[in-house]
């Protein structure tokens, strides 16, 4: 396998890694908004009802479209690992953990899918400041193009 075929792989990796948590969210936030009673009994169960759902779906559902915009992807991977990361907090003050293994394995796939696509996006874990990463990236994206 060719560097670019292995390049390509990684990509396609990436963006199945961001889809589903995106689409899970999105999904998820769409139920609310229909208001599927077995959705709202279990949202009322955690005390929200009414407009509150509404927000939260609001919430949910413009962080996980953002989050699947590349455009938007850097706020929209903050957004969502902060909608996630609530939705895990909620869980495990309740005591339903096994519950919270659902967001914290969509959290885990974003993150996971947003390092495959943008490596830069977890720059400081490799010691190295943006601006480094940044020319290492173009550096090798210029090397791929002189090959092909």
């Amino acid at each position: 396998m060719t560097n670019s075929q292995s390049s390509r792989v990684v990509a396609i990796v990436a963006n199945i890694l961001i889809f589903l948590p995106g689409v899970a969210v999105v999904i998820s936030e769409l139920l609310k908004f229909a208001r599927v009673p077995a959705v709202v009994n279990q949202m009322a169960a955690a005390g929200f009802s009414g407009a509150k759902i509404l927000l939260v779906a609001t919430l949910g559902f413009s962080s996980a479209v953002l989050f699947l915009l590349p455009r938007t992807r850097s706020i929209g991977i903050l957004l969502l690992s902060s909608f996630l990361g609530g939705a895990i907090c909620l869980h495990v003050q309740r005591s339903e953990y096994t519950k919270a293994i659902a967001p914290a394995i969509l959290l885990t796939l974003g993150w996971i899918g947003t390092f495959l696509r943008y490596p830069a996006a977890l720059w400081s874990f490799r010691g190295e400041s943006a601006a480094q990463t940044l020319r290492a990236e173009k550096g090798e994206a210029r090397l791929a193009s002189r090959e092909a």
